[in-house]
């Protein structure tokens, strides 16, 4: 589950953890439809992380988080085949299918796990 806990409310219910290399590269890739749950990148620190959409069918939000769980950065509405380079470090990224980021903002503390 995926939560904003600043507001207290549920972005998504469902959620992937990537801890791994490949599940990392591999992220939505190849699939035909858009997910009913979310994906949560961990890294080791905090760094700038380029994000492609090669291959992913469907647009995309995305919460890049800092190693406290705090919105740093929100790219709404990834379009597939596009390329993102962020303007901050974040430890933490989360991927959901698009729309479901109207209440939450830059600043919000987001929890997960």
């Amino acid at each position: 589950m995926i939560k904003n806990t600043t507001k207290n409310f549920v972005i998504i219910k469902k959620a992937k953890i990537c801890r791994s290399i490949i599940c990392k590269a591999c992220g939505f890739m190849f699939r035909l439809q858009t997910p009913d749950y979310a994906q949560v990148f961990i890294f080791n620190n905090e760094r700038k992380i380029d994000l492609h959409m090669f291959f992913v069918f469907f647009p995309i939000d995305v919460l890049f988080l800092d190693k406290d769980k705090k919105v740093v950065e929100i790219k709404k509405n990834f379009e597939p085949f596009a390329y993102y380079s962020p303007k901050v470090k974040a430890q933490y990224i989360v991927e959901l299918p698009v729309g479901m980021l109207k209440k939450t903002k830059v600043g919000d503390n987001i929890g997960f796990g």
